[in-house]
């Protein structure tokens, strides 16, 4: 299990879900992508890209910089 890590800092939508979207297809089941974002609309957007993907949201911390834990199916 690898950890990937996405600086997706100073993205618009939809910027930093594409970059996770990325991250995710080229990462192996039960790798850990760890996705920093800027854009506050990302918070509610990776939670429910999330449910509608079926990869698992491990942790989710909401400040200046968002910082997402998101597991690969």
């Amino acid at each position: 299990m690898a950890e990937i890590k996405v600086d997706a800092k100073c993205l618009q939508c939809p910027g930093p879900i594409v970059q996770l979207f990325n991250a995710v297809k080229s990462a192996q089941s039960g790798d850990v992508i760890v996705v920093e974002a800027t854009d506050h609309g990302f918070y509610k957007d990776v939670q429910a890209w999330c449910k509608k993907t079926g990869n698992e949201l491990l942790s989710l911390e909401d400040g200046d910089v968002i910082v997402a834990k998101v597991k690969k199916a």
